[in-house]
């Protein structure tokens, strides 16, 4: 019945499509297609996003910056399929098309990005909270599994761009309710050969609940030297010291009673407070990349990669140490023919390693001080892939993709055993196709397999066992899609219409304590569909006084199902897949005046959302609505300033940013802060 309603609700968005594209063309008809003026260079070069065979989204520093000071959590949230959520302040989660199931915390089955280096590492662990939204200058996603170039993942790929090739230096400082606070100052230097940038930024935020106070120290540097025409070395490298405290998860009495307080003692369990439970996390991170233009048609890019992290958990039921280790390499090819002709290819062929070297201690936690050691052991972790991919252009309307990726991944842990093991190596085909129909509407076509090994946070949980039966998640995601942008630049719609059909999925279970574990949960169908859309009603060639009047709405409907599911506690065969919600719905208005003023707002709907296997209980709705106004001011002929003020959570809603799905003792809900209010000044010169 699910799988007919599915196709029922595709079928008539297929054809709603192919009726509006027609009556658009022969309104805005041309004889050539209009080249989107959005780039994406995820795929190694610069292509056009309105004709990419792929479901991707690209996020500007404009966006970037109209959200509330150092949060990525409304950006990425604009984005349809992509969730990300906050449990507490510096407790992050993010997801791609459903994939939270495997993330208690952080984020996992996501390959992340930082410019050339991946910010995941070999163990799958990617710690997006160590960088500010001030170090992110714009965004690329693409979603559904994509290891032609990119190795392991079945959810999808975001990369992070830094700010790069601005002069000038910028002041910032903010603050807010619950105690936020935050500064950062920002140097950059460029010329015809070399561009530097220098970034500090301090933040810091009592918290809305109990024991969830937060606090971070950045510093990040990069330089791009272009000493030849033809060759540019690029280094990058940030130190982040984080430490944020966990409050845990609140039944649902106590949510309703008191959302402000932190998880209680029990009769056998001491409390989040009593137990100080936190997370101090100090990352080190650099890379270099050389970058060659061989010849006209041939470049090679090198990249080199280390990252070091100290990290320390004090938890309800031990204290956990933890140092990091990690280095790796990435390389690859581009060949590419004369773009100009109407026939054109590229080829791209690469590899990439990573080492990751860590090596854990448990410890009592007596009341967050280290009491007795528990357990102990030293983990290594390596993977490698090799990837290929083909493009072909004809007739600059159609675009043929042929990738193909091996993919090798083992570990080795040490204890009082020694334990190794090494899974099959995998082979990651995609097929892509896309063609313009008009100069105004692309359809697109891709399949594509995931593959997922589980990280080392999942074979070896908080409750210190090591899980050798742990299988890897393996699928198959067939999609199509189109986008329409008008010949005027003022409407762009993009939809995508997927199905993934996962094996082996991997899913999180908590004991009596609230520690959990990773069991592979047989297999789900998720079946969607994502539509994003913007429409700019006033431009500055309208209005003399009107800079921007922009809508914008991300919609987003996930039928997802466990198809094989049995466990010792019941048939979950049939149940909603924990933790996505049905339906999610993001608005965003933009208004800008050419005197400086500007308005923005977002409203996001999430529909319930399951917190359990056996689906017996939901999270409620909520809508929330946040505004940020301000003006852009020039203070002499040097400096320029922007005042900002916002409001938060505007309609007082009380909500869980964040649940723990399958809690013990039905601790599901991390509340989020009711209405709250900040106020910064950027000063630039």
């Amino acid at each position: 019945m699910k799988r007919n309603r599915f196709l029922r609700v595709a079928k008539t968005l297929t054809v709603f499509l192919i009726v509006f594209f027609n009556w658009s063309d022969s309104l805005f008809a041309q004889d050539t297609v209009r080249n989107e003026e959005v780039k994406l260079v995820t795929y190694l070069i610069k292509q056009n996003l309105f004709q990419i065979p792929a479901a991707a989204a690209s996020i500007d520093s404009t966006l970037v910056s109209t959200q509330k000071f150092n949060s990525l959590v409304p950006v990425l949230n604009t984005i349809p399929g992509v969730r990300m959520e906050e449990r507490s302040p510096g407790s992050y989660r993010l997801s791609i098309r459903g994939s939270l199931l495997r993330s208690p915390f952080g984020i996992r089955n996501i390959k992340i990005y930082f410019d050339e280096f991946p910010l995941t590492d070999a163990g799958g662990n990617s710690y997006l909270n160590a960088i500010p939204a001030e170090a992110v200058n714009r965004i690329e996603i693409l979603k559904g599994p994509d290891g032609s170039l990119f190795g392991a993942n079945s959810g999808g790929v975001v990369t992070l761009f830094s700010p790069r090739n601005k002069n000038g230096i910028s002041a910032e400082i903010a603050g807010g309710s619950f105690g936020l606070f935050k500064e950062s100052v920002r140097y950059s230097h460029a010329n015809e050969k070399n561009d530097f940038t220098v970034l500090q930024g301090y933040y810091v935020n009592e918290g809305y609940r109990k024991n969830s106070r937060m606090r971070r120290f950045y510093l990040q540097g990069s330089n791009n030297w272009r000493y030849t025409k033809k060759n540019e070395l690029s280094l990058l490298f940030f130190s982040s010291s984080l430490y944020y405290q966990t409050p845990g998860g609140l039944n649902k009495a106590q949510f309703q009673q008191d959302p402000r307080q932190a998880r209680q003692p029990t009769a056998t369990l001491p409390g989040a407070e009593d137990q100080k439970a936190a997370v101090y996390n100090d990352m080190l991170f650099g890379g270099i990349t050389h970058s060659s233009q061989i010849s006209k048609y041939v470049k090679h890019v090198i990249s080199l990669f280390a990252s070091s992290v100290d990290f320390r958990n004090p938890f309800i039921t031990n204290y956990e140490e933890r140092k990091e280790k990690n280095i790796g390499a990435r390389t690859y090819f581009i060949f590419s023919s004369n773009r100009a002709k109407k026939i054109s290819w590229e080829y791209n062929i690469g590899a990439e390693w990573q080492q990751s070297k860590v090596s854990v201690n448990n410890y009592q936690n007596r009341s967050g001080d280290k009491g007795a050691l528990v357990a102990f052991g030293k983990i290594s972790t390596q993977q490698y892939f090799i990837f290929n991919r083909a493009r072909l252009n004809l007739s600059d309307r159609f675009i043929a993709e042929a990738g193909l990726s091996f993919n090798n991944y083992n570990y080795r842990f040490t204890d009082s055993l020694v334990l190794e093991k090494r899974f099959l190596p995998q082979w990651m085909p995609r097929l892509a196709l896309s063609y313009a129909v008009t100069n105004t509407i692309v359809l697109r076509s891709s399949l594509s397999k995931g593959y997922a090994p589980p990280t080392t946070a999942e074979i070896r949980p908080s409750d210190n066992r090591l899980n050798t039966l742990l299988q890897p998640e393996t699928g198959l995601n067939t999609e199509i899609g189109a986008r329409y942008f008008s010949l005027n630049k003022k409407w762009w719609i993009d939809i995508s219409l997927y199905k993934y059909q996962l094996s082996n999925a991997i899913v999180q279970q908590q004991n009596n304590a609230g520690v959990e574990f990773f069991v592979n949960a047989g297999g789900t169908n998720q079946r969607g569909v994502e539509m994003q859309s913007s429409y700019l009603f006033i431009s500055p060639q309208q209005n003399k006084k009107i800079q921007k009047l922009l809508l914008s709405s991300s919609a987003t409907y996930a039928d997802y199902i466990f198809s094989d599911y049995v466990t010792a506690a019941g048939n979950n065969s049939g149940n909603l897949v924990t933790g996505v919600p049905k339906f999610t719905l993001v608005n965003s208005f933009v208004f800008e005046c050419k005197n400086g003023l500007f308005v923005y707002l977002q409203h996001n709907h999430s529909a319930s959302i399951p917190l359990n296997d056996g689906n017996s209980v939901f999270a409620e709705p909520f809508d929330i609505l946040q505004v940020k106004a301000g003006i852009d001011m020039k203070i002499d002929k040097m400096f320029s300033a922007r005042l900002t003020i916002g409001v938060d959570n505007v309609f007082n809603e009380k909500y869980s940013l964040g649940n723990d799905l399958n809690a013990a003792a039905n601790r599901y809900y991390n509340p989020a802060p009711m209405r709250n209010y900040f106020v910064g000044i950027i000063l630039s010169r």
